[in-house]
Parts: C-alpha cells; sequence; structure tokens
C-alpha cells in the first residue's frame, strides 16, 4: 500500500510536450474513438485523461516513501516497452514517464502489450484494493472509460439524463454484453434501413435517370416590403453548390418578371471560373437583401415575417399541392451509381409533390397520441434562457419540433417507431444513441459545405442558431440509415480489449450529491463545466425530447421522465439577456462547485488525490472553481497544462483562447495545516512563478495558457496553509492572494521580453519603458499560442474549417476589424497590479467594446500619430531637417498643449467622450512605442529617407527604441503585416 506521504508522479513531474501532442492528434480520430458514440460537447481528449490518471495512481520511486514492491514491478514491466532501465531512481521515474508518454498515443491505447504493463503497475501500486476512480461531472464518459482500461473500479455520474445513457452505454451495456453486441447491431440497422425505405421511400423518390437525391438544398424566404415590389427574397448566405479547385458550381440568381404580376426569382447552375462571377448572398446579420429593387430589410421585420411562418422552414402548399410561399428548395444533389462525385440539378414539380405527400401523411398521423399521453412529435417549448445560444424563439420557433421540417418529422416518427419494437433487447439503448446521430443531420439547421461537398449537422457549434439556408438529407445518404457503422466500430475497438475491461457504475445525480461512502474513492477526477461556456441542459434537450419518447418503456425510462433536462442543479452561469428569467450566475456557479468540492473531499480517503480541469479563459470562472477548490480544504500540489486545441480553430483567430486544459492535482489538506506568514509567502511567490514559467515555456506552453497554468503552481504556495495572516493578524482572502499573483505573473513576463530593466518598474525607478510599451507587449505576449505547428483539429472544427459560422444577429458583425482581441478582464488583472491606466490609452493603442479589449493595428494609429499630414508631408519634415529633430510631435496641428479627447471606459458604456484631467497631459508627448510605430508606418509606405532620420535619431536618443521594436518583433505572430514591417524597418538601422 502506498504510503500517505509518498508522492505521487502527477505530483512532480509529467510529459507535458509528449501528452499534448497525442491529445490534439486525437481530435481528429472518428473510427472506432468514442466521441462518434454520441456528440458531448468539450468531451476530453482520452490521451489526457489516461495519462492523468497514470500520474495519479502511480507512486513517485524516487520518494523515499515509495514501496520497494512497486518498484520491483516497475522494473520488471517497463522494460518490455521502454528498454534497459538505469539502476538510478530517477532513472525509474524517467522511464515510467516515457511509458505514460507512449501510452498516450492513440495507436497504443488498445495494444495488448501496453494494457497489461499499464494494468500491472496499478495494480502493483494499489496491491491490496483496486482503486475507484470517481468523476461526478462525467458527461461524454472519457475519464471513467480510461479508469476502466486502466483495470481500475470507476464510478461516473451526470445530472444530465442524455449523458447518463451515453455512460450506461459505454461503460456499462458494451462491456456487458460483448463482440455479439456489434453483430446484433449490424443484423438490427439492415432491418431497420429495409423497413423505412419501404415506409418512406415515396417521399424521396429517385430521379427517372437512376440518380438518387442524398441532399435538398432550401432556402427560407421573406417578402420584400418595398412599395411596388413585394418580390419574395431567398434567404442564402452563399450561392456557392460546390467550390473544390477543380470543381466549381454555383447558383446565378435572375428575375423573371411576367407583366401584371409580381417579380420572381429563379435560379440557373453555372460553373464559375472566378469568384467575381457569383452573386453575394442575401443575407446577412439577419438583413435582407431583395435580388429585385435591392431594398434591405431590417432584422426585425425578417423574424416577425419567419415568425409568422413558425421559423419558415416548410413549405406552404395551397389544396392542389402547389407551392405558394414558405421554404424554397433551391437544388437538389444526386448521386449516380455509374459515375462518382456529386451531381446538382435544379428541383422540378416532382420534388414538391414528394413534400406535400409528406406534408399530408404526417397530418394523418401526428395527433395521435402515445402510450404514455405524449405527442408523436415532440411540443416541449424551448426556454428562453439560452436565448443568445438558442436564438430560435426570435424566429417564430417555440417548440423543439418546430426545429424539423415536416418531411424530417415524418422520417423521424417511422425510424422511432421501428427502434422501439427493441424495447426488450440489449441494442435498445445503442439504436437509440445511433437515433441521435441521425437526428442531427435531419433539422432544418444543417448546412451544406460547398467546399467539402458534405453536411454539417445542427451542432457545428454550440449553439442553435437560425440557419437561412439549410440542408435536408435522404434518410437513405451513403446507404447508411441510421449511422450504425460509426457505432458498430466503436464498439469493435471496445470489444478489441474486452478480455481485460470492467463494467462501471454509472448513476444520475448532482455533483454535489453522490451516493459513495465516506473515505471510498482512491482518486476524484472530473472535468466541470466550463462557467458560461456551454449551456449543456439547453442543448442536449434537443437529444432528449426524442429520447423519452423512445425509452418510454425500457428499463431506463426513469431518465426520461421530466418535462425537460433538470437544469436547477446544473454547475454553470447563463449568459444574462432581457428575456431570461435565469438565476444561474457567478454566485450560484460558486455555490455549486464549492459543494461539489466538498462532496469531493468527503468521498476521497485520506491517501487519495483529486484532479480538478479547467480550460475557461474567463478570471470570474478561475476565480470561483479556485475558491472552491481552496475552501473545501484541498490543497493544490501542482498544475499540469495540456494543449488539446489549434490556433487555427474558429474562435481563437486574433483573441486568446485557451489551447490547453488545465490540469489541477489536489491532496486533501492536513486537519492540522498551520497558518501562513503574508510576508513569507510574497517572498516565495516570485521565484515559484518563475521556475515555473520557465519550464513550461520550455515544453512550448506560450501565451493565455501560461497565464493560466501559471496560477496554479502560485496557488500551491497559498493553499498548502489553513489560512495566510499578516504579522497583525488579518487573514488573507483568496481575490486579494490572486492580484499578486497576476502582478507577479505581468512582471515576470515583461522582465523576460523587454529586458532585465524592467525590474525597475517595480520600485517605480527609472529604466522601464512608458505604459503603452508594457501594455502591449504583455497584451501580445499573452496572444502568443501554444500550439502554432499543430495539425490536428477538433471534432467539430475539422467539419466547419474554411465555412461560415451560423449567422444570426447575435453573432459577430460580418466586417472583422484588425488588431488583437483580449477579454477585458484578463487586460485589466494585468495593468491594475503593474500601475497601466487603460483608460489613458483608451482609443490611442487600445479599443473597449463589449467587454473585450483590442489592441489597435498600426495602420489604425496612422491618423493619430501623423494627422492629417499623409506619410509623404512626414517624411518631407524630416529630410528638410526640423526644427528640435530630437523632439517628434506625432499628434496634428503642433497642438503640445490641448488635451486630447480620448473615450474612457465610462465614455464607451454611454456612448459620449469625455477628456483626461490635467495629470494626463503628459501622454501627449510621444513614447518610445509611437516613434516604432511610426517607424513602421513609414517603412510600409516605402518613405526610406524619413525612416533613417528616425532611427538615426531614436538609435542615438538611447537603447529603448530597440530594445522595444526587437521585442515587438519576438512577439508579433509569424507573417502579420506588423512583424514584417518590424523586421524590415530594423534592416534599415544604421550599423
Amino acid at each position: 500500500m502506498i504510503p500517505s506521504a509518498c508522492k505521487r508522479l502527477a505530483e512532480v513531474d509529467f510529459p507535458i510536450k509528449e501528452v499534448s501532442k497525442h491529445s490534439a492528434r486525437e481530435k481528429s480520430i472518428r473510427h472506432g474513438h468514442p466521441s462518434t458514440l454520441h456528440l458531448w460537447w468539450a468531451r476530453r481528449p482520452l490521451a489526457a485523461c489516461r495519462s492523468i490518471l497514470l500520474g495519479l495512481l502511480l507512486p513517485d520511486p524516487a520518494d523515499p516513501l515509495c514501496p520497494g514492491d512497486f518498484k520491483a514491478k516497475a522494473r520488471e514491466l517497463l522494460p518490455r516497452l521502454t528498454g534497459p532501465i538505469g539502476a538510478d531512481e530517477l532513472d525509474l521515474r524517467k522511464a515510467l514517464l516515457k511509458f505514460i508518454a507512449d501510452f498516450a498515443n492513440w495507436d497504443n491505447s488498445a495494444n495488448p502489450l501496453f494494457l497489461e504493463v499499464g494494468r500491472g503497475l496499478v495494480k502493483a501500486a494499489h496491491s491490496e484494493e483496486t482503486p475507484l476512480v470517481v468523476d461526478p461531472f462525467a458527461g461524454g464518459g472519457s475519464i471513467p472509460l480510461e479508469a476502466l482500461r486502466l483495470g481500475c473500479d470507476a464510478f461516473a455520474s451526470d445530472l444530465n439524463p442524455v449523458a447518463c445513457l451515453i455512460l450506461k452505454v459505454m461503460l456499462e451495456d458494451i462491456p456487458r454484453h460483448g463482440p455479439e453486441l456489434a453483430e446484433e447491431l449490424r443484423k438490427v440497422g439492415a432491418e431497420i434501413k429495409e423497413e423505412a425505405e419501404k415506409e418512406l421511400r415515396e417521399f424521396y423518390p429517385i430521379d427517372p435517370d437512376g440518380a438518387k437525391p442524398i441532399a435538398y438544398l432550401w432556402a427560407r424566404t421573406v417578402r420584400c416590403e418595398s412599395p411596388n415590389c413585394g418580390a419574395e427574397i431567398p434567404l442564402m448566405r452563399s450561392f456557392w453548390l460546390c467550390k473544390k479547385p477543380k470543381r466549381r458550381k454555383a447558383l446565378c440568381p435572375y428575375i423573371q418578371q411576367n407583366e401584371g404580376k409580381t417579380p420572381q426569382v429563379e435560379f440557373e447552375i453555372f460553373e464559375p471560373k472566378a469568384e467575381s462571377e457569383v452573386h453575394n448572398g442575401t443575407v446577412a446579420r439577419a438583413k435582407a437583401t431583395c435580388l429585385y429593387c435591392g431594398t434591405v430589410l431590417a432584422p426585425e421585420r425578417v423574424r416577425a415575417q419567419l415568425a409568422m411562418q413558425k421559423g419558415g422552414a416548410d413549405v406552404i402548399f395551397n389544396e392542389k399541392g402547389e407551392r405558394i410561399g414558405g421554404a424554397r428548395m433551391t437544388a437538389v444533389v444526386t448521386i449516380k451509381d455509374d459515375a462518382p462525385g456529386r451531381f446538382y440539378r435544379l428541383p422540378n414539380s416532382d420534388d414538391y409533390q414528394a413534400v406535400f405527400k409528406a406534408h399530408q401523411r404526417l397530418e394523418l398521423i401526428k395527433e395521435e397520441k402515445l402510450p404514455n399521453g405524449l405527442s408523436p412529435v415532440p411540443d416541449e417549448t424551448i426556454p428562453f434562457s439560452e436565448i443568445r445560444r438558442i436564438s430560435v424563439p426570435l424566429y417564430g420557433l417555440k417548440t423543439w419540433g418546430d426545429i424539423f421540417t415536416q418531411r424530417q418529422k415524418l422520417s423521424l416518427l417511422y425510424h422511432s417507431k421501428f427502434i422501439k419494437t427493441f424495447k426488450s433487447t440489449n441494442i435498445l439503448n445503442v439504436l437509440s444513441l445511433s437515433f441521435d446521430r441521425y437526428l442531427m443531420l435531419s433539422s432544418a439547421h444543417c448546412r451544406w459545405k460547398p467546399t467539402g461537398e458534405s453536411l454539417i449537422d445542427i451542432f457545428g457549434r454550440h449553439a442553435i442558431g437560425m440557419v437561412w439556408d439549410f440542408t435536408e438529407s435522404s434518410p437513405f445518404i451513403d446507404n447508411d440509415t441510421i449511422q450504425n457503422s460509426w457505432i458498430s466500430k466503436h464498439i469493435e475497438y471496445i470489444k478489441y480489449y474486452t478480455d481485460l475491461i470492467k463494467i462501471g457504475i454509472t448513476s444520475q445525480n448532482s455533483a454535489h450529491k453522490i451516493n459513495l461512502p465516506t473515505n471510498s474513492a482512491h482518486i476524484w477526477f472530473t472535468d466541470p463545466p466550463y462557467y458560461d461556456s456551454v449551456p449543456y441542459s439547453h442543448l442536449s434537450d434537443f437529444f432528449y425530447v426524442w429520447l423519452k419518447r423512445i425509452l418510454s418503456d425500457s428499463d431506463y425510462k426513469h431518465l426520461f421522465e421530466s418535462f425537460l433536462t433538470p437544469k436547477d442543479y446544473e454547475c454553470v452561469v447563463d449568459r444574462p439577456h432581457t428575456l431570461s428569467k435565469s438565476n444561474k450566475d457567478f454566485n450560484h456557479y460558486l455555490t455549486l462547485f464549492k459543494e461539489t468540492s466538498l462532496e469531493g473531499r468527503r468521498i476521497v480517503s485520506k491517501t487519495g488525490l483529486a484532479s480538478i480541469v479547467f480550460a475557461h479563459k474567463t478570471t470570474e470562472g478561475w476565480e470561483a472553481l479556485i475558491e472552491g477548490i481552496i475552501s473545501s480544504d484541498w490543497c493544490i500540489v501542482a498544475s499540469w497544462p495540456i494543449s488539446t486545441e489549434l490556433s487555427s480553430r474558429l474562435n481563437a483567430r486574433d483573441n486568446a483562447s485557451l489551447e490547453s486544459s488545465i490540469h489541477l492535482i489536489l491532496r486533501p489538506r492536513p486537519a492540522d495545516a498551520p497558518s501562513g506568514d503574508w510576508s513569507g509567502v510574497l517572498r516565495e511567490l516570485p521565484g515559484r512563478v518563475s521556475e515555473w514559467m520557465f519550464r513550461l515555456q520550455s515544453e512550448g506552453i506560450r501565451g493565455a495558457d501560461l497565464v493560466f497554468a501559471c496560477i496554479g503552481p502560485a496557488l500551491e504556495i497559498f493553499s498548502r496553509y489553513s489560512k495566510v495572516e499578516t504579522p497583525e493578524g488579518r487573514e488573507i482572502k483568496l481575490a486579494e492572494y490572486l492580484e499578486k499573483v497576476w502582478e507577479v505573473v505581468g512582471r515576470s513576463a515583461l522582465e523576460q521580453v523587454l529586458g532585465s530593466s524592467e525590474a525597475a518598474a517595480r520600485n517605480g525607478m527609472a529604466g522601464a519603458l512608458e505604459e503603452d510599451a508594457r501594455l502591449t507587449a504583455l497584451f501580445l505576449w499573452t496572444m502568443q499560442s501554444s500550439n502554432e505547428n499543430g495539425n490536428g483539429k477538433t471534432e467539430k472544427e475539422a467539419e466547419t474549417e474554411d465555412d461560415d459560422e451560423i449567422e444570426d444577429e447575435e453573432e459577430k458583425p460580418v466586417k472583422k476589424k484588425g488588431g488583437y482581441s483580449l477579454i477585458f478582464d484578463v487586460v485589466r488583472r494585468f495593468a491594475q497590479p503593474l500601475g497601466i491606466s487603460l483608460p489613458v490609452w483608451e482609443g490611442r493603442v487600445i479599443e473597449t467594446e463589449k467587454g473585450v479589449v483590442r489592441l489597435l493595428s498600426v495602420s489604425e494609429r496612422a491618423k493619430q500619430l501623423f494627422g492629417e499630414e499623409d506619410a509623404r508631408a512626414i517624411a518631407s519634415h524630416f529630410e528638410l531637417g526640423a526644427k528640435d529633430s530630437q523632439e517628434l510631435n506625432l499628434f496634428p496641428n503642433g497642438e503640445t498643449n490641448t488635451v486630447p479627447k480620448i473615450k474612457t471606459l465610462r465614455a464607451i458604456k454611454s456612448g459620449h467622450s469625455s477628456h483626461l484631467d490635467a495629470d494626463s497631459v503628459r501622454k501627449k508627448e510621444a513614447t518610445t512605442l509611437d516613434k516604432v510605430h511610426a517607424a513602421m508606418l513609414l517603412q510600409k509606405g516605402g518613405q526610406t529617407n524619413a525612416l533613417r532620420a528616425l532611427l538615426k535619431t531614436e538609435v542615438s536618443r538611447s537603447s529603448d527604441f530597440l530594445r522595444l521594436a526587437n521585442a515587438l518583433s519576438a512577439l508579433y505572430p509569424k507573417n502579420s503585416e506588423e512583424k514584417r514591417l518590424l523586421d524590415g524597418m530594423l534592416l534599415a538601422v544604421p550599423k
């Protein structure tokens, strides 16, 4: 048995770089990966979970308290994979870390030898009792699955019933029923396909030439409200059909106008030779443009018209089955048995007749009640709490059934009916998850991706927003009715090591109330919800309303007896808006997480450890997490950032978005932990942060990842004490300590990027660069990416790359501003302790809007630096030798005594501007950053003589100019315009 004081591997070292590489790569793996079983948001990579678990379970052989039996067994097992091991205990530690790194590789995850060695090591470390791993926020099940893989007992719970069903299938059903489950699924899938084709083929007819439609492209429509027009406006983001390099097809709209009739938009399919040949879309940010008269409908009018059509996804027919309004089919995508690729044709009357028949059939069956009294089509209302993430109610979609077209509802009803016939078999739960995959591809919020000629499902992002032009797939797409092959491959993967895997225990519980005895768990390892990042319960209602109809007579019906998924005790923050009545705010999150941390502390044994994952960039989320941990008598003993994302993903471009998940390693804090001395803690803090920063940078960790990863080690100092006090006996609260942590991290970063003289700023001494230079350097340092050269993609990013975001008026502006962006609170946390006044630099080097601070691009500063004079006039100023050439007045009209009008943060909110006070007049002077930016602009304008004059003046004045220029060159992103200008300017510096 491992002594309680013996350190585990995760407390002393971890192979960050290797595990990060394997975690990022895993995001692009499809077949056989558990993520293909069912969508779950923000699922943890198996590589990271497996590696951290081994680090928590295995003792450090270099620790004097490490049991000799474990070291002997490790020396016996490891050479089979790592080769000979040196006699020193540090050599054994290195061998264990190498094994952890290699086992993180997906290719080794089901390798019998790796499994044998991994389980052998865990058993040797816990010879007296099989370790129990508990995850109270189990979600998609990555952590408990990896616990079972390593031979542990696993307890997985989640409040969400959809997550519980995923967990039961993954951790109980598949291990329990063996390889025959995959074979049974294939057999049943074929039966369902045959039955579905009998019932549904008339609604998805094959073309006369034998071509098979696989997708129908639709556009919602509104009417132009301009007088004397009234033309129908098909709402289309793009007219592209196929956008592959050697295969381009698009729709060309034209107006057909018959005398006395309303103008009608018609389409042709053509092969454009250039982008400019394709017409611009008709809708952007909910504003619709009429193709006939050019009138633009305001968003409120677009919403009003679509609301009258209940979202506008269905065709409006007359009694003869003729289309008179509503959604319009724009193209049909087909495949042919005798020819490869996709083919495109315009819709015809037969296509609309098939839709009309589906409408008629649905009317006959949708009013029938199910045995449990539910309507066949989900009529549960969509809550308004997450209107920003699920904005469709703004357009008249009030129930979850409104998300689908009439024909889609008919297809889903038949498929669900067939699945329910297997209610007494082991296959029902797996079929239900398979149905959910079909569900994701069968809504009026799926899109066609021209660059890949493929369908993007409803969850292209963590939201359900309005999709103007959508794609309806055929239920016979790719000859795989409900995508059973994906699940079969996953089951085969699981069964590859079924003789070694255990059966897990799953439970539906709120994380703050777990049905386990006190001190029963060896490891408490969880990935809690990311503050306000993902509205899990609201999104999962999409699946829940169908599952509760399919599983109403099953063994798991108790999971689906409520109206919608439970939300009151969900540990998230609902983003505020005027229509929301949600009380899930910061205090809600903090209270629930504190209770969850206390519950984890109760469950874990005295010798046990815990790990909590966090990957959100808001400081509010971090502080709530940390407050919950420390107030629950946990001590943070290590912190490991594992890179799981790419800087190329949509929400990270020109923005500081975490690419790493921070894994905090925790131990129960002893009941007799001493009090800490505040001055002693402050003395220890800078050295610990600097040491950790150096270590992480050597592992390739950069930017925002590095910032948040450094908070963990800083908290190791604070959390080891029962409390920290000043000499006067005042207790230091966590918030006050975190201010010091941000200050130390900021100063360490500045000293690193701007040179050791920045240390002078600590005491207000001379030698430090001005505030704007330090602010810019910190901004760019935080913007750096930990994964600039990665090549993996997240599950959804791989599908949405190079495609437009789902668009509605809640999204970002179509025209994106330049520069770089950070969350305001992150910038404030750095600036305040370093004495940087953000209002002073507002409008000069930064711009703040809606909680985001943007660092202005150099080009945007041209007018404020040179006034109304252009670069050529400035060039003349230098070349002619202006009076007092040592002082460069970069502001317009030579106004040296006038206070510039600069928007303050308060003015940003109120829409007014205000003057700075008299103490800020000194900011009128050109700073070192101003001069560097001026030189860059002269470089951009090709003003060689002026540039040389400026460089000669500034280089002779002091070393600050070159020091800052070189630092910024190292900080600006590769291939950015700023870096190119800086590097070109530096080449012109006189030698």
